[in-house]
This record gives C-alpha cells, structure tokens and sequence, in this order.
C-alpha cells in the first residue's frame, strides 16, 4: 500500500491553491513544513489548520508539506483532506458550515440567462465569481477536470458550496456520467446545491437514476430539505430524438439545455458561427421544453474575445425560443443579459398589449382590442411574459399601468 499521496495545483500560474505532499510514517510524530509566501501573517493558521485536519482523522505520524499560493482555508482543508483519503479508508469527511449568505434556495422558474461554467478544481476562478453577476454558477466535475483530478476536486467543490459566497447565484454542479456522476452526487446534495447538471443526457432513466440516488442521500432522519433541480444537457443526435421524454421525466428537471460541441461531433460536422448545422437540434430542444413547460437553455458562445459575435448569437438564440445560454468567461454576463433582456420597444408594446387585457377584463369583455385590431390570446400571453420579465430584471416597476393610466 502506498503511503505518499498528493493534491492540489503549483507552478506558474497558479493562485489561491496550494499543493500537499504527504507521507504516513510509523513513528516520529508530525512533521509539518509550510511554504507560503504569505508565511509571516498566516503561517500560523495554516498550520494549526493542518494539525487540526490531521487529528481529526487520527493521524499521529506523517511528514506533511504545504506548497502555498494564497489559498483559503477551505481550500487548504480540501487538500489535506483528498490527499489523506488516497491513502486511508474513513467515512469520516472534514467539513465546513454553510455560510449564513449561502442559505438561500431557488425556484423553479428563477432567471437563467446566464450560467457561468468554472473547473471544479480551480479555486482561483470561483472566489469572486459572484461578483460577476451570473445568474448561475456552474462548479464543474466533469470535462473542465482532468481525469487523475477528479477524485480530489470532488473535496473542493463540496467545500466551496459550504464557504464561498455566490452573491445569490444558483448554485450549480455538473456531475460527470455515469456511476462516477451518481457518486458526485455524495459531495453536493447534503451541502446546499441548487441545481444539478447531467451532462450527455440521452434518456430519461438517467433522470431516474439521478433523483433516486438524491432520494437516497435523503434518508428520513436527514435534515437535507431544500430542493435540487435538474438540468439536463442534450449533447447527442439520440438526446435530441429523446429531448421531449427527457423534459418530462421528473417534477425537479426546471429547464433542458444543448451542448453544441458534443452535439456536432457526435453528428461528425464542424460547429459553424451561423449555427446551421444545429438548427434541427435546438428547435427540438426549445420544442420539448416549452410542451414539458421547462426552460430551453442554449449552448455557449466559445470565443471569449467577439462581443458582437456573442450578441449575434443571443439575439439568434432568443430569437429561436431560448431563455438563456451558457458562458466561459465573466465579461460574456453582461452581453447576454442585455440582449436576452426585453428592448425598450418590446416592453412598450407588451405593455399596450396588457393595459388593453385588463380594461376588457374590467368591462367584462371576451374579446381584446388594441386600436382597431383585435389581439389573439396567444399575444397577450406573450406580452403578459415580457412584462413579467422586464419587472424580475428592474426594467418596469410593479405598479406600472397606475402611471401608464394617467398617460
């Protein structure tokens, strides 16, 4: 049995984490060494942490270094902790209290215009995330970390949907597929996650299979409460021909996405920037989840340095009945907002529309009238979910036809 283990990130580049190598000895007791640039002010805590961590586990001999780049205190511990559980069983997990900021729930049909993806295992990225906006923010378990990394990242994740504030962003996992993501599962339902994402879903037995493993998590005297949406990503030409089943296949799956990457290499084509070769496919997935009543999702936008580009394919996007869409980098938030967002001159006509609903509801009326046009139901729908998004984003007040009344 091996009794050196490792984990964590070093070399250039390399922020907010640290790197361990430890060693379980027969005798001599602990041996700690710790190098940090910021030693002078926080050698200290960092050390005492460590001990701590290691006495929790029962660990009275080993020979532990920690290579520091400015990493929290949650992070140090999702180290040690990875790299003592590649050398030892235990069922005992170290963990952190969720922060008071972080005892926020979401609901089913909150805003997802934006989901801002983060490597699982890279600390630096998720610190400040929140600080971006986003309207989720996705840890991901699964393509962003490497394959001998994703045992450990597993700590960190869990640690960071204890300890980091979100700033009120849905807090999302991908897990990976398969068994590996059902046992990801472990690491972030009993710590206050709010939306799972399963990614290259092809049939609705993965749902199942998700939520019965969630149901397990949730044994009666688990106090695990709040509720876990599901997201499923559609990434197949078989997915797509199940997009429909898969939709509604459980009452937690809240909106279904595309992942246009996989989606064309399974189909063997080049994604292009106008997006015809996905046609078909995103059609069918905003198809499924408007007839399951869900939100359609729409892929990410890859180059991070076209914002034009990226509003273009929004506007193609929400234009082809998408809510929202997926994003690598923080300066994409803003453009996928505002374009997702309802213009000045949709509310303008959305509100017309509504005004001229409730006055031939108030004369008890069966038909609507705008001028000398009669307005289908299906329009006043429609303007009735443009107000209603433009007052969830602050860009109309609540009490709106009291003033436009008096216009």
């Amino acid at each position: 049995m091996e009794n050196i283990s490792t984990a964590g990130n070093k070399g250039k580049g390399v922020r907010s984490d640290c790197f361990i190598t430890l060693e379980l000895t027969k005798r001599g007791g602990i041996q700690l060494q710790v190098e940090s640039k910021v030693a002078v002010m926080y050698g200290d805590d960092i050390r005492k942490n460590a001990l701590e961590i290691l006495d929790f586990f029962g660990i009275k001999n080993a020979s532990i270094k920690i290579e520091d780049s400015g990493a929290l205190t949650l992070v140090i511990a999702a180290r040690i902790e990875a790299a003592i559980k590649k050398l030892m069983k235990t069922d005992q997990d170290y963990l952190f209290p969720v922060i008071d900021e972080n005892l926020y729930k979401t609901t089913r049909d909150c805003n997802r215009f934006s989901r801002l993806y983060l490597p699982g295992n890279s600390p630096s990225l998720m610190i400040n995330a929140g600080i971006h906006n986003p309207d989720g923010i996705i840890l991901d378990l699964e393509d962003a970390v490497a394959p001998d990394k994703k045992d450990e990242a597993r700590f960190l994740v869990r640690n960071a949907l204890c300890g980091i504030d979100f700033y009120g962003a849905e807090r999302m996992v991908r897990i990976n597929q398969g068994q590996r993501g059902l046992d990801d599962l472990d690491y972030v339902i009993p710590y206050n996650v709010n939306l799972i994402l399963l990614p290259k879903c092809e049939r609705p037995e993965q749902i199942l299979a998700v939520n019965k493993k969630i149901t397990d998590i949730r044994h009666p005297a688990s106090s695990i409460r709040h509720p876990v949406w599901i997201m499923p990503i559609i990434e197949s030409a078989l997915g797509v021909i199940n997009a429909f089943a898969i939709a509604g296949s459980a009452d937690n799956v809240v909106a279904l996405a595309i992942g246009l990457e996989d989606y064309t290499a399974d189909l063997g084509t080049r994604r292009t920037v106008e997006g015809s070769e996905s046609f078909f496919a995103r059609s069918m997935v905003v198809n499924a989840a408007r007839a399951a009543g869900i939100q359609p999702i729409d892929s990410v936008f890859s180059d991070v340095g076209d914002m034009e580009g990226l509003r273009q394919n929004v506007l193609r996007s929400k234009a082809l009945g998408f809510d929202g869409m997926g994003c690598i980098h923080p300066r994409q938030i803003v453009v996928i907002h505002e374009t997702f967002a309802p213009t000045p001159e949709e509310i303008e006509k959305a509100k017309k529309i509504v005004f001229a609903f409730h006055k031939a509801q108030e004369k008890g009326l069966g038909v609507v009238a705008l001028g000398t046009k009669m307005i289908d139901p299906p329009v006043v729908k429609r303007a009735l979910n443009t107000i209603n998004l433009a007052q969830k984003m602050n860009k109309l007040a609540e009490n709106w036809r009291e003033t436009y009344e008096e216009i």
